[in-house]
């Protein structure tokens, strides 16, 4: 699977090395190149700006909360999303160390 967040010549060049049956998800617009024998997948979220005012004073005035359950580094994040028993909270995965 190649999660490509760049576009362009990267996507070009993931598209080339997904194994048959791998996936291709972008989130910069359509895909341009796609796969052989392989899933593309177009995955777009448009922010609204007035929305994510509505989070924030919602996190903010504590009508919003979340329960962060791991956080995992990028290196650990297969084991950190695949628990061999159940945990309670979202995991979150650390890119930056």
């Amino acid at each position: 699977m190649v999660f490509d967040v760049l576009g362009a010549d990267v996507q070009r060049r993931s598209a080339r090395i997904i194994r048959p049956g791998g996936t291709l998800v972008t989130v910069v617009g359509p895909v341009e190149a796609r796969p052989v024998d392989s899933l593309a997948v177009d995955f777009v979220v448009e922010s609204v700006p007035s929305q994510l005012v509505e989070i924030v004073d919602r996190v903010r005035d504590g009508r919003l909360r979340t329960h962060i359950g791991t956080v995992a580094t990028l290196a650990d994040a297969v084991p950190a999303l695949n628990p061999i028993e159940r945990r309670k909270g979202k995991t979150v995965i650390r890119v930056r160390p």
